[in-house]
């Protein structure tokens, strides 16, 4: 099944890419009239358009215990498109997309955390 994402504007395009031809619905806004909006701009969007949120910014961890649509979050100590594209990759093949809504999934180098909104 097919999943709703918001890219973050960190998010490499190679992985948009990937994941359209995935067949998931990615939203970047790279490019448009909201590029550079706040980040709670991003989450309301997010929120509103019922998105998984794909970011490398761990600001919105502190959303892990409201109601949402699953968060994504990269964090990698020397990041380059690749190694983020390859997290962002091995973390969406590892859910089910009916899964991912409530879901907050931090990605590191070696390890990840995974929480769950109630």
């Amino acid at each position: 099944m097919n999943i709703l994402i918001l890219v973050d504007e960190n998010i490499p395009i190679i992985t948009v890419e990937a994941l359209r031809l995935m067949g998931h619905d990615v939203l970047d806004l790279r490019g448009t009239e909201q590029q550079g909006i706040p980040d709670y701009v991003i989450w309301q969007l997010a929120q509103k358009e019922k998105r998984l949120l794909i970011t490398t910014d761990k600001g919105f961890a502190q959303y892990r215990h409201s109601s949402h649509y699953g968060v994504l979050i990269v964090r990698i100590r020397q990041p380059s498109g690749q190694k983020v594209h390859m997290r962002v990759m091995h973390a969406i093949n590892q859910f089910e997309s009916e899964e991912w809504s409530g879901l907050l999934v931090i990605t590191r180098d070696e390890v990840q955390s995974v929480w769950r909104s109630r």
